[in-house]
């Protein structure tokens, strides 16, 4: 697979490709966001894994800061607790932004497009997606909490059939497992029937997550097949 790095007019981002990527075709767009500290590379490594039929946008989180060693992490927002209404908001309209310019660049067709976020890109995907069924075909939240559910409410649609893919560690440190129950609750509640996985792992995306989602994912969105 190859990528290209981009400069958007709000967030860089990196598009990834598969090997044989015909620019005259239309393929499945996988975006994927990543969490606190890390950035645009980190998932685009799932690329591979998931495989060839679709093409991949990764954005780079807009807030740097050092995570030392002389090295630099990104964040969507400040860490919960210090995050205001506003710096949701400003994330929000920054990804709204992104998602404008990668769709029409990579001919993404709404209703062909899934959005895949770890752990604070995970909260994103919720707060993103959960309003848009229409764009985003599925959604994947991964080591991920819903945040402000009472905020979100408002949004959500009347056709609550949105696929929806969670995972989470039962060792999680970093996101509690309570967080990821109380978000099945609340969706639940609401109407969805989220695909609900937990697992024996800490804050991380091991093969037996990958072996869950992948197949989900070709379900929902099934990769572009060139016989």
């Amino acid at each position: 697979m190859k990528s290209e790095q981009h400069h958007g007019k709000g967030l860089t981002y990196l598009n990834v490709y598969p090997d044989d990527y015909d620019p005259g075709l239309s393929y499945p767009l996988v975006v994927m966001l990543h969490g606190f500290g890390a950035n645009m590379k980190d998932l685009a490594s799932l690329a591979p894994s998931i495989g060839e039929g679709y093409v991949y946008a990764c954005p780079n989180a807009p807030i740097p800061f050092d995570i030392g060693m002389g090295m630099t992490g990104y964040s969507w927002h400040p860490p919960r607790g210090e995050a205001t209404s506003e710096d949701f908001q400003q994330a929000e309209g920054l990804l709204a932004g992104f998602f404008d310019e990668a769709f029409e660049q990579l001919k993404a067709t709404p209703g062909q497009i899934a959005l895949l976020g770890f752990s604070q890109g995970g909260g994103m995907t919720y707060r993103c997606g959960l309003g848009q069924p229409e764009t985003f075909a599925g959604l994947v939240a991964l080591s991920a909490s819903l945040p402000d559910p009472e905020v979100l409410r408002p949004r959500l649609p009347s056709q609550r059939n949105q696929p929806i893919f969670i995972a989470h560690g039962r060792s999680d440190s970093m996101v509690a497992m309570d967080t990821a129950r109380a978000t099945k609750t609340f969706l639940e509640a609401e109407g969805y029937q989220p695909d609900y996985y937990e697992y024996d792992m800490g804050h991380e995306i091991p093969p037996m997550v990958l072996n869950d989602m992948i197949p989900w994912l070709a379900e929902v969105l099934p990769p572009l097949r060139r016989d």
